[in-house]
């Protein structure tokens, strides 16, 4: 069996080692997948887009109705220590530039310990807060040079559903589709809603370039807003994109000139084809490229900045 990828974790407020005993088995989270997430980048020790995240995980615990019983200065403090302690901090670069400390942030909460196995939430129920942290691995060359292959799900989404819009820990249909995507032959899966709209990818956000134009699938559609959907929604003109929210269908992927995925992780990332159709002339785009770019190069500017404020403040 594999070893964690890291030596320590944060759990209810204090690090751990990363292979000790964690959490019951009688969590909720384990037992039903009762809880949410955020996985976000740091570099450089800063926590890209934290307040972002922060904010959707409380959005995610307002509808299960739980809350996170530390607060949000105390959630940045863990991660800070976790960072530290992994040292993805950047703090052996001593002007804060280089090295960038380049790590991936999960965080997890579980409603917590729950004795009587019940579906119903019991009352008085403490959450099990758990920060993970782990080197960022770029996607594959491959999939930025060649663009990634994706194929249409069999799993259709209840756009009208209040689930959809959270990012809880029950992933079973995520890996369902990658099942598929992977007997396909292919690297991922979108989901249609279950009359035939465009949602999103297993762990992204859908990009439709036509022209000067970036189309996305509109919230409430069945999909997760995603942070650096929001951002892109913001900065397109810094490319020389008109981003664009709407209902998008399986045509409009098909008339397309480029078609991306977006996520906090992996960034922007170019699409050939869906469901071994060409999307374009089956290359990553010019369009794609520079948004990547631009992403990647924001992501660098906000580290920078934030790694020597922490050392001004020393």
């Amino acid at each position: 069996m594999a070893r964690p990828a890291a030596s320590n974790v944060w759990l209810d407020g204090r690090l751990i080692a990363s292979d000790a005993a964690h959490i019951s088995v009688y969590d909720r989270g384990f037992q039903l997948g009762d809880g949410v997430f955020e996985a976000l980048r740091a570099r450089r020790g800063v926590a890209i887009e934290l307040a972002g995240h922060m904010a959707r995980l409380h959005g995610s615990l307002t509808a299960l109705a739980f809350e996170l019983p530390f607060d949000d200065d105390t959630m940045a403090a863990g991660i800070a220590e976790l960072l530290a302690a992994e040292r993805l901090d950047g703090a052996a670069s001593p002007d804060g530039v280089e090295p960038p400390g380049d790590a991936v942030v999960r965080i997890t909460v579980s409603r917590g310990f729950d004795a009587t196995r019940a579906v119903l939430p019991q009352a008085g129920l403490r959450a099990t807060v758990a920060i993970q942290a782990w080197p960022y691995a770029p996607p594959a060359a491959r999939a930025l040079e060649q663009g990634e292959r994706f194929i249409t799900s069999c799993v259709h989404r209840d756009a009208d559903s209040p689930i959809s819009g959270i990012k809880t820990t029950s992933r079973a249909e995520l890996v369902y589709a990658r099942i598929e995507a992977e007997r396909a032959g292919a690297d991922d899966a979108i989901f249609l809603t279950t009359d035939g709209r465009i949602t999103e990818a297993t762990t992204a956000n859908i990009l439709l370039i036509r022209g000067d134009t970036c189309a996305t699938p509109r919230l409430g559609t069945g999909l997760l807003a995603g942070t650096t959907r929001a951002w892109l929604v913001e900065h397109g003109d810094a490319v020389g994109l008109a981003m664009v929210q709407r209902d998008l269908r399986l045509e409009d992927v098909f008339a397309a000139d480029e078609m991306a995925v977006c996520a906090s992780i992996g960034g922007v990332i170019p699409i050939a084809s869906v469901d071994g159709r060409s999307i374009g002339n089956g290359k990553p785009g010019p369009r794609t490229i520079a948004m990547r770019a631009a992403r990647e190069r924001w992501i660098d500017e906000v580290s920078i900045e934030g790694a020597r404020a922490r050392l001004a403040r020393r």
